[in-house]
C-alpha cells in the first residue's frame, strides 16, 4: 500500500507543482522516490507531528496541496488539536495519510495501533475520510483525495495486503464494492486492509453452508446512508467487521444508518470491544490473539446467526 501511495502521489506531482509531499521520520525507502523526482517538493519535520500538520495548513494557504504522511497514530491522536482547527475549522485543503491502520505496527503495540482513528476523526466537521483495503484502492484514493478541495483523513496498511480489484478498477462515488455474491439475507460490511480476512471468513461461512454478502466500504465520510440503507433493507442480520474498536467506527456508523432510517435488524459489530489490542508479533498473530482473523471472525458470526435463530 505504502507504494501504491508514493507511485500515485509521484503521477498527481508530476502534471501539477502545487503537490507537496510532507513527513514525520516515516522512515521508509519509498519516500526515496519522491525526493528522487522531486527534491524541492518534499520536507521532512521530523519527530514533530504538531508542528508538521500546523505547517501544511500554511502552504495550503500559500496554495500548496501538501499530503502529510507519517505513522497513522501519531497523526490521528497527537495532532488532533491542529487537525481540529488549523485544518478543519478553516477548511483548508490538506490530505492527510495515515500508514499502518489498523494493527500494522504489530510488533509495536498498542501506543502505534490505529485503532480509534475514525472514531475520532469522523467528528471534525469538513473532514473526508477515505478507508482504502487494497494497492489498488490506495491509488484511487489518492486520486480521490486530491479531486476534492478540502480536508481529507486517508488511512493506509503496510504489511503487502491482498489485492482484489482488477487493474481497470476505479472506486465508486461512495466506496462500496461488493465482494462476491449479492444475493443473499446476511450481510457483513468491512473496511480497511482487514478485508482480506473477511473475505476468508466468508468463503468459511459458506462451506458450512452459511451466505454472506460482502460489502467494503472505503469511504467513512460523507458515508452513503441511503445506499447503505438500500443494501440493509433486503437483509435478516447484518454484520461488521474492523480492525478498529467497535467504537464509533465502522460498526457505529452502521447502527447510525439502521437508527435513522428505521431499520430493525439483528446486528453484531466484530472488532476490539472498548479494550487494547493485547499481543505483539505480526500483524497476522496479533489479529488471531484478538479474534479478528478469519476463523475467529467465522466463529462470531455462526454463534451470532445461532442464537438468533432461536
Amino acid at each position: 500500500m505504502q507504494r501504491s501511495y508514493i507511485s500515485s502521489l509521484m503521477e498527481i506531482a508530476e502534471k501539477d507543482d502545487r503537490v507537496l509531499h510532507i513527513l514525520a521520520d516515516s522512515g521508509t525507502g519509498f519516500d526515496e522516490l519522491f525526493r528522487r523526482n522531486f527534491p524541492d517538493r518534499m520536507y521532512n519535520f521530523g519527530i514533530a507531528e504538531e508542528n508538521m500538520v500546523a505547517a501544511a495548513a500554511g502552504l495550503a494557504t500559500a496554495g500548496k496541496i501538501p499530503f502529510v504522511y507519517t505513522a497513522g497514530a501519531f497523526l490521528a491522536y497527537r495532532s488532533f488539536e491542529f487537525i481540529r482547527d488549523d485544518i478543519c475549522f478553516q477548511k483548508l485543503n490538506v490530505k492527510i495519510a495515515g500508514m499502518g491502520s489498523g494493527l500494522a505496527w504489530s510488533s509495536l503495540g498498542p501506543t502505534h495501533h490505529t485503532t480509534e482513528d475514525i472514531a475520532v476523526l469522523r467528528s471534525l466537521p469538513n473532514l473526508m475520510i477515505l478507508s482504502p483495503s487494497t494497492p489498488k484502492q490506495v491509488s484511487e484514493c489518492v486520486r480521490k483525495a486530491y479531486r476534492h478541495n478540502g480536508p481529507v483523513y486517508i488511512k493506509i496498511g503496510m504489511n503487502n495486503e491482498k489485492e482484489f480489484f482488477a487493474d481497470d478498477y476505479t472506486l465508486t462515488e461512495n466506496g462500496f464494492d461488493f465482494i462476491g455474491s449479492k444475493n443473499t439475507e446476511c450481510v457483513l460490511f468491512t473496511t480497511g486492509s482487514i478485508l482480506e480476512e473477511a473475505e476468508e471468513a466468508v468463503k468459511l461461512l459458506c462451506s458450512n453452508g452459511i451466505e454472506v454478502a460482502l460489502v467494503n466500504c472505503a469511504v467513512m465520510k460523507p458515508f452513503d446512508a441511503r445506499q447503505a440503507s438500500a443494501i440493509l433493507r433486503n437483509a435478516k442480520a447484518v454484520f461488521t467487521v474492523e480492525e478498529h474498536s467497535v467504537c464509533g467506527g465502522l460498526g457505529s456508523i452502521i447502527c447510525e444508518v439502521m437508527a435513522e432510517s428505521g431499520i430493525a435488524l439483528p446486528i453484531k459489530r466484530i472488532g476490539l470491544e472498548d479494550v487494547f489490542a493485547v499481543g505483539y508479533g505480526s500483524q497476522k498473530s496479533v489479529r488471531t490473539q484478538n479474534k479478528l482473523d478469519a476463523a475467529s471472525i467465522a466463529d462470531t458470526i455462526k454463534f451470532f446467526m445461532a442464537v438468533i435463530a432461536k
